[in-house]
């Protein structure tokens, strides 16, 4: 990375959203924040004692392993298996990440040069194009169709010969679309056909609603040898501040990715491994009730944008609602009229790329009836524009 990557990168969206929100805040004004995904949800219980155990354990208080520890990865693979059917080398096919943003980051890193090209959907979460744009790589990004899935066909032949990685994120941040297996098997003829790392981004694999069950590519048969899938514990287990994910699949993209780090850093914390592995064991009892929780403030969020007079449906996962601005405000005009009245924060949807302008993205971080009073103030702040 050079200067002059880093000078070619954006300001970035969250920042400013942010120091608009702390200038509220320092005016004293009470603000329902519904902006950042950050869960607000505790720790499980069986997570929390397995940190504590940890700290407690003088043995583990050394620097960690390289790669992971055997407890990490037993879990994961068991995890794997239980929970989508697939089987990986718990050696030389799963890595710990310090969070998937990190990891997704630094496979980009780790797998392009300069004037390579990245294809990115064009809505898409920011490390996607911020990391290859310090890697001083190209990204190219893929139009979505209405259903939400690539149109692969409109990426221009030139940039798919120079591509090296192609990202995916089903069911995606802040779209909320989601894919079938079919679709996923799709994404790895494609990777194969064209010599791609495929990057599934799989940050919400739990969250999902209505009898719908998110698949992961390493279901399809074959797919370990183009792609690799990132999993987290921030959302689907309530742990965002405990940074602890993994990345499985293709073993020669681990090892190179190993070996990347292994040149910057020391490992994941040993601690953070083991809530890890105890979110991971243990998936079957802690996540209904956090899906439970996050179904109930959804549907209080949808029925009261549809009373407000909104055309919205309930996303079959995430946590997110992605939503138009209305008629009359930019994205930020939007996120100012919500700051400066009723004191509600959104996040743009310029924050996602060129292709989330005229949109805004709330997230499901706050008990149903302060989302149900977030839903009625932002309906009021539409209508007065409406209506003027």
């Amino acid at each position: 990375m050079s200067l002059n990557s880093l000078a070619a990168i954006p300001p970035y969206v969250f920042y400013e959203l942010d120091a608009r929100r702390n200038r509220q805040r320092a005016a004293g004004k009470s603000l329902i924040d519904v902006g950042i995904g950050s869960p607000d949800g505790p720790i499980p219980d069986v997570v929390i004692d397995a940190m504590q155990r940890t700290a407690a354990d003088r043995a583990l208080s050394g620097y960690p392993y390289f790669r992971a520890h055997p407890a990490y990865t037993a879990a994961v693979a068991a995890y794997l298996d239980t929970r989508f059917g697939v089987t990986v080398d718990p050696v030389a096919e799963v890595l710990a990440l310090a969070g998937s943003k990190e990891g997704i980051a630094e496979l980009i890193l780790s797998h392009t040069n300069p004037g390579d090209v990245v294809l990115v959907p064009e809505v898409y979460y920011p490390v996607y194009a911020r990391a290859t744009l310090l890697a001083g790589a190209v990204p190219v990004f893929v139009p979505l169709l209405a259903d939400g899935r690539l149109d692969l066909d409109a990426v221009a032949p030139a940039d798919v010969v120079r591509a090296r990685v192609l990202i995916v994120n089903y069911p995606g941040n802040p779209t909320t679309s989601t894919i079938t297996l079919d679709d996923f098997a799709s994404l790895v003829s494609y990777a194969e056909q064209h010599q791609l790392l495929l990057i599934s981004d799989l940050a919400y694999s739990e969250l999902s609603f209505d009898g719908y069950r998110v698949p992961s590519v390493l279901q399809v048969p074959g797919a370990s040898r183009v792609a690799v899938e990132m999993h987290t514990c921030s959302k689907s287990f309530n742990m965002a501040g405990v940074r602890i994910a993994f990345v499985a699949g293709k073993r020669e993209a681990i090892a190179q990715l190993d070996a990347y780090r292994s040149n910057i850093g020391y490992g994941v914390s040993t601690m953070a491994q083991m809530a890890g592995a105890a979110a991971f064991t243990h998936h079957e009892s802690i996540v209904p009730p956090i899906v439970a929780e996050y179904r109930a403030r959804r549907d209080a969020l949808v029925s009261a944008m549809q009373a407000g007079g909104w055309d919205v449906h309930a996303p079959k996962a995430t946590m997110y609602l992605w939503l138009p601005v209305p008629a009359g405000y930019d994205d930020w005009g939007w996120v100012d009229a919500l700051l400066d009245g009723p004191g509600v924060v959104v996040t743009p949807g310029i924050a996602f790329g060129e292709a989330g302008r005229g949109r805004f993205r709330v997230s499901l971080v706050q008990p149903a009836r302060v989302l149900t009073k977030a839903a009625a103030a932002i309906t009021v702040i539409a209508a007065a524009m409406a209506s003027s």
